[in-house]
């Protein structure tokens, strides 16, 4: 058969009924948005989300919400405290996409911080999601969209992913993976999935865009894909299987995206025609569910089948 006909069999991401789960008039004082917000399933079976909320001068919080069944939840009475210093008001005027990995016994959350310097990563640290600690800038500049695995390599290190910006690219770049014996010491550094493995969705870029979680055959990672078109640019979901003993390898990927603009919220917002995947949950009876911006405006939800994602990365 041609490679440029593949028979999508199936719909693999079925949006949340309830879309978009969260909206600015949940918070307790007046936004302009609230997305790209990364979720997680705390030990004790609770559900935390790291929300980037927009004020109405467009500077960024983070602000936790809360949740017992992870659909419906419940923002916090005040945002996040950050770090006071001058180091960080130089480096994070305006910082957003979080991502959260449960390593050491501990919550590890990175976030992108971006000034006049360009991006540079920020790790916090957390027992429990309550408050967050800084701990490290884990880059030089100009890198991002960075996600760190939940368990090291075989060989001892830690692994993390991440979206060197290019700047004959417009930013844009490709997935990266890197190794380090510390989360302080990043090197060894390995391209990992390109634009043109995806031309016909991110050609004009990608990033990684969620914490990646093991499965039998490795480790199952989303993306986010973009493609500019004559008026607009259009952020779709990929996915791929990550080898489970050299992490920077790609062993199968979706040629197709799995989630795309369609609906309404995603389609018209702050920026339109968004679906920017933020972190992804394995549920005990097979479900994921993928935590995602639309339309750089308001949170969302979409779930699908493990079988049905993993099919998706061999056979589309």
């Amino acid at each position: 058969m041609s490679d440029t006909y593949i028979k999508i069999d199936r719909f693999v991401m079925k949006r949340h009924h309830g879309n978009p789960i969260l909206t600015v008039s949940a918070f307790p004082v007046k936004m302009r948005a609230v997305y790209n917000s990364s979720a997680v399933k705390t030990p004790d079976g609770k559900y935390v989300m790291l929300c980037r909320v927009n004020q109405l001068n467009h500077q960024t919080l983070l602000w936790g919400a809360d949740s017992e069944d992870g659909a419906t939840f419940t923002p916090r009475p005040e945002p996040y405290r950050m770090p006071e210093t001058a180091e960080w008001k130089y480096f994070a005027p305006c910082y957003y996409d979080p991502r959260i990995t449960w390593i050491d016994g501990e919550f590890k959350v990175l976030l992108a911080c971006q000034s006049a310097a360009g991006t540079r990563v920020a790790m916090f640290r957390s027992a429990d999601l309550g408050e967050l600690k800084f701990q490290c800038w884990i880059n030089q500049p100009d890198n991002r969209n960075m996600v760190l695995f939940p368990e090291k390599a075989p060989d001892g290190r830690y692994v993390r992913l991440e979206r060197p910006n290019v700047a004959d690219k417009g930013g844009k770049g490709n997935i990266w993976a890197s190794y380090s014996p510390d989360l302080l010491h990043w090197g060894d550094s390995h391209e990992v999935l390109k634009t043109t493995d995806c031309y016909n969705y991110a050609f004009s870029g990608l990033g990684p865009s969620t914490v990646p979680m093991r499965i039998d055959e490795g480790w199952l990672m989303f993306f986010h894909g973009i493609m500019d078109n004559c008026t607009s640019r259009e952020y779709s979901m990929g996915a791929a299987i990550l080898d489970a003993n050299a992490p920077h390898k790609v062993l199968h990927h979706t040629k197709h995206p799995l989630l795309f603009p369609e609906a309404d919220y995603e389609m018209t917002g702050l920026v339109e025609h968004v679906v920017f995947p933020c972190s992804s949950i394995l549920e005990d009876d097979g479900e994921v569910r993928v935590y995602y911006g639309a339309a750089d405006t308001v949170q969302c939800m979409a779930s699908g089948r493990l079988e049905d994602i993993i099919h998706a990365c061999k056979n589309w």
